[in-house]
């Protein structure tokens, strides 16, 4: 029964996924029209409308391959041009024009954002394109099915062949199908490596930004403690030894008491100043690396703190040091704000990224919005493109995730034959697909005599059909290879470090 429902639900995505393909092709045919009246006639305004349609389909063709096929797909558009700043006469500037209000300069920012950007023309190509790679293939079964009720409503038995043949595979070829949609989705409709780059520019330029005005708040920090703090307290030693200098031959005994004041105090100021040093940068962590830092934090902790570190290697200095006042910080509001008794750390590497979990038994609430400390860990990490989530219900207990990538060298994967058959298979999948599948499908459709080097109109009339749906079935599950192929590969090289 179980499978059974399963197979309705996958059959039931599959005719979804046909219906949103048909949906995107009116929406690239929208946008194609679009293009011939900006380029040809010189109607621009039409075209941002169209592009925002496009996305709106393409984000939802992202959404439901997350969703059906397990499979996040990155948004892969450039990040949006700000908007327009004045001049300090009050115009804003385009080019060698100059307008009055921003709104020609913000249009044309946004014009050339969206046609600049690789992912507008790449989404454009999926949705006129999408139909053929999954819309097709995911309603296989159901134009199988209706082929034959075709045949036997025209007095042809044999179309219970189709009808029987379209329910038998249905178990196993519609969730094929719905995975095949999000593998598909993934590799057209994902980010390229120079838009990842666009986007991780933008986002470090931001961290950058609030990485300095972090730092300049540090260095007033350092200064004002130094100056409240160490330096008051030099002062006054120095202030002391002078009166003692002043009673040595007058009152030796009141003399040795103010230096041994004098020394009580050096003793302090060199605890201030440790403490201080600890805090920009600890010992033991540059000579020990981070596992027997975060080991050493958690013994000066006011929490029971249990650590388990498993790392292949030592990453760099600043890695290191994010992490580590990362964890600190999140002990300490663990204990000051969450009243908690107990904490767990994990450190551990999860391929080339540095990952850390941060547990306490507190009674939870925290809130990144709310201050906490926890503003300033995400600035912290986000100079190194890092990531801090937190979770954190009423009653407890908080759990912090913090994620820094490219914290470990990344070993290459070797070539296996896996990989060489995959690489076969991307050369292949469109000759089955599209001439020997698709194309000659249309033309058995429409009756033409041209059969040329098509084999599945060469072979006797009962078996045309079936090697033509051969073709196409042979055609997607090439294509469904060489994606897992390609999928398993990116998970081996970034799953092996060292």
């Amino acid at each position: 029964m179980t499978s059974a429902r399963s197979a309705l639900t996958a059959l039931a995505r599959s005719t979804a996924l046909a219906g949103l393909a048909l949906a995107g092709l009116a929406a690239g045919l929208t946008m194609l029209a679009a293009v011939l009246l900006t380029f040809a006639v010189g109607l621009v305004i039409v075209f941002p409308p169209a592009v925002r349609l496009a996305r709106a389909v393409t984000r939802l063709q992202r959404r439901l391959a997350a969703r059906w096929s397990g499979i996040s797909i990155d948004e892969p558009y450039r990040p949006e041009p700000p908007p327009p700043v004045p001049q300090h006469d009050g115009w804003y500037r385009d080019g060698r024009t100059l307008y009055k209000r921003p709104t020609i300069p913000a249009f044309n920012l946004r014009w050339h954002w969206m046609t600049k950007d690789p992912a507008t023309w790449r989404d454009f190509a999926y949705l006129l394109a999408a139909p053929l790679t999954s819309g097709l293939v995911a309603a296989a079964p159901l134009l199988a099915t209706a082929y034959g009720l075709v045949r036997v409503v025209g007095g042809d038995l044999l179309g219970l062949v189709w009808v029987l043949l379209a329910v038998i595979v249905v178990p196993w070829y519609a969730p094929w199908a719905v995975r095949l949609h999000g593998q598909v989705a993934a590799a057209l409709l994902g980010p390229t490596e120079k838009a990842r780059l666009a986007q991780r520019v933008s986002r470090l330029d931001a961290a950058r930004t609030e990485a300095v005005d972090s730092q300049a708040a540090e260095l007033r920090r350092i200064e004002r403690d130094l100056h409240d703090g160490a330096q008051a307290r030099l002062v006054a030693i120095g202030m002391t030894i002078g009166a003692a200098e002043q009673l040595l031959e007058s009152d030796p005994q009141a003399a040795r008491a103010l230096l041994g004041k004098a020394r009580e105090a050096s003793a302090t100021a060199l605890q201030e100043i440790r403490r201080l040093v600890r805090g920009i940068h600890p010992p033991v962590l540059a000579e020990r690396g981070l596992g027997d830092a975060v080991r050493a934090l958690a013994l000066d902790s006011p929490l029971r703190t249990h650590v388990t570190v498993d790392l292949p290697e030592r990453a760099s200095a600043p890695l290191e040091s994010a992490a580590y006042f990362a964890v600190s910080e999140l002990l300490a509001n663990a204990a000051r704000h969450g009243d908690a008794t107990e904490a767990w750390v994990d450190v551990s590497a999860q391929g080339p990224a540095l990952r850390v979990t941060v547990t306490d038994d507190g009674h939870g609430g925290a809130d990144p919005e709310q201050g906490t400390g926890l503003r300033g860990i995400e600035r912290r990490l986000g100079a190194f493109d890092g990531v801090l989530a937190v979770s954190s219900p009423v009653g407890g207990p908080t759990t912090a995730f913090i994620e820094l990538p490219r914290a470990f060298r990344v070993r290459t994967a070797p070539m296996t034959p896996w990989r060489y058959f995959g690489r076969l298979c991307w050369g292949l999948w469109p000759i089955a697909l599209f001439p020997q599948g698709l194309v000659a499908m249309v033309l058995k459709l429409v009756g033409s005599p041209v059969k040329s080097w098509f084999l599945g109109l060469h072979v006797p009339e009962p078996f045309q059909w079936p090697v033509i749906v051969g073709m196409i079935l042979l055609g997607g599950g090439l294509l469904a290879v060489a994606l897992a192929t390609t999928a398993r590969t990116r998970e081996a090289e970034g799953g092996a470090c060292g």
